[in-house]
Parts: structure tokens; C-alpha cells; sequence
């Protein structure tokens, strides 16, 4: 069981970038992904989620209108396209997964994802 969170980089303000997580060793459409990320001396937060069917998906407030989250079945990807970054998004972001069954369930609270992946760096700065 394994998840890649990769695409992460350095970008200027106003810039985007798209963040992958790539699923392995489990039945990826059986769950809900969830994007969290955590800056130098901040907890963790959560910042996007996409349920088992790409039906239903959560934002945090800061994000929204910014981050678009998104998922591909067949390729076991999930995506979250970043725009119009700003210097308090740098974190280190991490993605991972919740077992929902067939329910459209998505969740910004981290204790019931069930495994995660590494982190990928993200830096917002001129």
C-alpha cells in the first residue's frame, strides 16, 4: 500500500503548479483522497478532498477559487491543480487515503484517513 505525492517546486506568487498522488497496492476507487499540508512551525491542515467517485469534494477556505482537485480511476492519480499561489501556501503537502466503501464521504479531519503518503515540498516566494 503506497502513495506519491509529487509535483511540488518552487513558484513565484500568482504562479500554479499541479501537485499528483499516485495510488499503488489498493483498491484506489474504494476511497476518498485528501490533500493536507503543513508549514515550518503550523500544524497540519486540511486542504482539498475528492470522494471514491470524484463526485463530491471539500476546500478549505483560503483555497477556494485557487485549488482544484480532481481524480483519474483508471490511472489511480489523483490531482490537485494549484493557482494564483500565494506565500502562505508554502508547506509541505501531503496526500492520503480514506477507506468510504461506495459513499461519497470527503473529510478534512486527518485522524480518519487511513495511510498516507511523503510529503512534496511547495514554495511560494519571489
Amino acid at each position: 500500500v503506497q502513495l506519491q505525492a509529487s509535483g511540488g517546486g518552487l513558484v513565484q506568487p500568482g504562479g500554479s503548479l499541479r501537485l499528483s498522488c499516485a495510488a499503488f497496492g489498493f483498491r484506489f476507487d474504494d476511497y476518498a483522497i485528501g490533500w493536507f499540508r503543513q508549514a515550518p512551525g503550523k500544524e497540519r491542515e486540511g486542504v482539498s478532498c475528492i470522494s471514491m467517485s470524484g463526485y463530491s469534494t471539500y476546500y478549505e477556505d483560503s483555497v477556494k477559487g485557487r485549488f482544484t482537485v480532481s481524480r483519474d480511476n483508471a490511472k489511480n492519480t489523483v490531482y490537485l491543480q494549484m493557482n494564483s499561489l500565494k506565500p502562505e501556501d508554502t508547506a509541505a503537502y501531503y496526500c492520503a487515503a480514506l477507506w468510504a466503501g461506495k459513499s461519497d464521504y470527503v473529510t478534512d479531519r486527518s485522524y480518519e484517513y487511513d495511510f498516507w503518503g511523503q510529503g512534496t515540498l511547495v514554495t511560494v516566494s519571489s
